[in-house]
């Protein structure tokens, strides 16, 4: 079936000052790209119509009920008033609301960023600008003397980031300048992202990952002290039986069915998989050639904001999902080869298959997490995803019987 086109984004902005005063509304205007989160083109829309700056905070609403295109609300701050519509809605408080979703908030990251530069000897030359906002993160470029560097900043559940980052230094991973709790300040990475990089490109990311991995394979409680999530059967097992209660009215009767059968066969599972010889270790969570910027020498992997401790494995489908078809039997072959060499006897064939599921349904409460941790106007970027990817887990259940 082919998916619908996405409609174009059109940005409604409330405004509100650094003190959280209401000046009012922007009547909707074309943004040049349709996804919810970037705010760099919705702030360049706003100056090039209405001549101001603004912050874009947090969403407020949504046309549509996932994401994206269609009209999309934000809360947006600027300096001091301006002429505005008057706008009649209410500012509630929320006890979820990230940092950088409250009046003040960004300019607070990027003066911390500020300082943490000047420390270093390092002085930004140009305009903060900023690039994404939503409930997964903020990121801001800021240009300084001979270089780009990157704020970003995240929610509570990926603070493991910088702590992570700190100790994979020195690897192909971006140089952590500083960081404090959720803010994080890397260096540039050089050359561009691999969304559309080809096959010989793309079977040289997997041994970086398999190295990682193996070198952290026998420190899963190093990796836990960190903060890092525990995805390993006990944590996975009880936490997909829960979800699958919590969004069964979600499914069809026969993915509720499907499911169901998978839950009380996951223990049966995990047995089967432990005997393909292959050690819980690091799991970078968000795999994909689109977090894998480089030039023509260098490869960094980008984003640890979803690592954790579990099967090597976990990663696999998700990069594989995201290849031209073409591609992926090499590639998984090359993966699999890895993971034999790293350890002789393994059985990455088998693990991969038994993983599948368990990968999909993984997903699915990585969704609901996110859900979990945030506030309700955010909610509609991911609101729909773990029942997506529990149906994705019955699919996969029913094409292996």
């Amino acid at each position: 079936m082919t998916a619908a086109p996405i409609r174009p984004r059109f940005a409604k902005l409330v405004l509100v000052t650094p003190d959280g005063e209401i000046v009012g509304a922007l009547p909707p205007f074309p943004v040049a790209t349709p996804w919810w989160q970037e705010a760099e083109p919705v702030v360049k829309a706003a100056r090039e119509r209405h001549a101001i700056d603004v912050t874009v905070l947090r969403l407020l609403e949504a046309e549509l009920q996932v994401p994206h295109g269609g009209g999309v609300t934000y809360l947006a701050e600027v300096a001091h008033r301006v002429f505005a519509e008057a706008w009649n809605g209410t500012l509630d408080e929320h006890p979820l609301r990230m940092p950088w979703a409250r009046p003040g908030g960004a300019a607070a990251d990027v003066a911390w960023a500020e300082s943490q530069l000047a420390e270093r000897g390092m002085r930004r030359i140009g305009r903060a600008e900023q690039v994404r906002s939503w409930n997964l993160s903020s990121l801001w470029r800021l240009p300084v003397e001979g270089q780009t560097v990157w704020l970003k900043c995240v929610p509570p559940f990926f603070e493991h980031e910088g702590r992570m980052l700190e100790r994979l230094q020195g690897g192909p991973v971006p140089t952590l300048i500083a960081h404090d709790g959720p803010r994080l300040l890397l260096a540039e990475i050089p050359g561009d992202d691999q969304y559309d990089a080809r096959l010989p490109r793309l079977v040289k990311m997997v041994p970086l990952l398999v190295k990682l991995q193996q070198e952290w394979s026998e420190r899963t409680d190093e990796l836990l002290a960190v903060g890092l999530p525990d995805w390993r059967e006990s944590s996975l097992v009880p936490g997909i039986a829960r979800l699958v209660e919590r969004v069964g009215p979600e499914l069809t009767a026969d993915d509720r069915a499907a499911l169901d059968g998978f839950v009380v066969g996951l223990a049966d599972r995990f047995a089967r998989l432990a005997t393909c010889g292959l050690p819980d270790t690091l799991v970078h969570g968000d795999f994909h050639p689109g977090n894998f910027p480089g030039d023509r020498t260098t490869l960094v992997l980008l984003d640890w904001g979803d690592c954790c401790v579990g099967h090597p494995l976990l990663d696999e489908p998700a990069f594989l999902d995201r290849l031209p078809a073409g591609a992926v039997e090499t590639v998984r072959r090359r993966w699999h080869e890895e993971w034999t060499r790293a350890v002789p006897g393994s059985e990455p064939d088998r693990a991969c298959l038994l993983l599948r599921p368990v990968a999909a349904a993984r997903q699915a409460l990585i969704y609901q997490k996110f859900l979990d941790g945030i506030e309700p106007s955010e909610r509609p970027y991911h609101a729909a995803d773990p029942a997506r990817w529990l149906r994705r887990t019955a699919e996969l259940i029913r094409s292996a019987a």
